[in-house]
């Protein structure tokens, strides 16, 4: 999608509302994100009566949680229940906010995946969709197994050591030690990851996202309101969406390279800014490799680099680009992305504790998928 005119710091989040994560059975995904948009809102210093769009993710209907939350939007949507789905509501969100359709959207994430047994692959797979469901009879039943397949084809290419997979892992984790939101904390080592059971070889059992329940709500408002909003405002200073949809080559042979250098030039166009203008990275990592992908794919470092740039410490808090400081899907929580874009905001309003990042005036949201999407966060239009 080409936005460069329109979108560029044309909405700030205005609220942002998490639960705990963890194990709820006595939630769902509605009471989830019901609990997050309350939260959004005392934050903005809204009441719900002024939410004139709502885009729910992995909540199952717009209509029945409007009925539940007491709330009578313009516009409604309901996205997939998809990690990918991230990035493309703030592109939603943001877009809305600019057409000025809307003054106020509310983005409401609720996922209860822990307590319902979720399934990602095979037959029981509830979330994924059916995209990949060609290659179940050759055993390609699950995310962990495709992924896994796209780094060895990664590491057979380049020569990429499992070291920049413990790397990631490690470096996440002890990100995730400072944040008390996190469901693991306990410290890992690299000798920890490398000597954990394979899950889907060559991927071990830290090279995967945790899953868990909780919510996530952030709202989104006209970026004339800054001025009014009760903490320092956040701008969406950029957002983009790339698609590698067509076709029947699963995983790409390219890593997603390509969509991805394409929202890369859009993004970094609209917003003016570029990878050395950031301050620290929210990559999306519902598996340790995806982070490799990712890294490559929005220019951080060469295709085939990002194996020895991650183990030179540059996602570490004390590296050139800190990276998921709350401990990202593989030690905080899996939330689908929302989580990471939670953190960026908190980071830019200087809220994250003793994992702040000192003078954080850019964070980048990055997502390798099939359908790739970026989000820039800014402490100024």
């Amino acid at each position: 999608m080409n936005t460069e005119a329109t979108l560029r710091s044309k909405a700030v989040v205005a609220g942002l509302g998490c639960t705990p994560f963890g194990v709820f059975p006595e939630e769902d995904a509605y009471t989830l994100g019901a609990q997050a948009l309350g939260l959004a809102l005392a934050d903005a210093g809204m009441a719900r009566s002024e939410i004139d769009a709502l885009i729910v993710v992995r909540i199952p209907d717009y209509q029945r949680f409007s009925q539940l939350y007491g709330i009578d939007p313009g516009i409604a949507f309901a996205l997939a229940a998809q990690g990918r789905m991230s990035g493309l509501a703030m592109e939603l969100g943001a877009s809305i906010v600019a057409s000025g359709a809307a003054r106020n959207v509310a983005i409401v994430y609720g996922n209860d995946g822990r307590s319902t047994g979720a399934r990602y692959g095979g037959l029981a797979d509830r979330y994924s969709g059916e995209g990949a469901t060609h290659w179940f009879p050759y055993g390609m039943t699950s995310p962990g197994a495709a992924h896994a397949m796209m780094y060895a084809a990664h590491s057979h290419q380049y020569g990429t050591s499992p070291l920049a997979l413990a790397n990631i892992a490690v470096t996440f984790r002890e990100h995730a030690a400072l944040n008390p939101a996190a469901v693991f904390r306990k410290p890992i080592t690299i000798e920890d990851h490398q000597s954990s059971r394979f899950i889907a070889e060559p991927f071990r059992l830290y090279d995967y996202c945790q899953i868990n329940d909780g919510g996530v709500a952030l709202i989104l408002a006209r970026a004339e309101r800054a001025r009014d909003l009760p903490h320092r405002p956040v701008y969406v200073r950029g957002v983009e969406v790339a698609t590698r949809l067509s076709g029947s080559q699963f995983p790409p042979a390219d890593y997603w390279h390509a969509p991805m250098r394409q929202a890369a030039r859009s993004i970094y166009a609209m917003a003016g800014l570029g990878p050395d203008d950031m301050d620290g990275l929210m990559i999306y990592d519902n598996f340790s490799a995806t982070v490799l992908f990712a890294l490559e794919g929005f220019g951080y470092c060469a295709p085939g680099e990002s194996g020895p740039w991650v183990c030179d410490g540059n996602l570490s808090l004390r590296g050139r680009y800190p990276a998921n400081t709350h401990g990202g899907h593989l030690s905080e929580s899996y939330m689908q992305g929302f989580g990471h874009l939670a953190e960026a905001v908190r980071q830019i309003r200087g809220d994250a504790g003793d994992r702040q990042i000192p003078g954080a005036h850019n964070i980048h949201y990055l997502c390798a998928a099939a359908i790739c999407s970026s989000v820039i966060f800014s402490d100024s239009p």
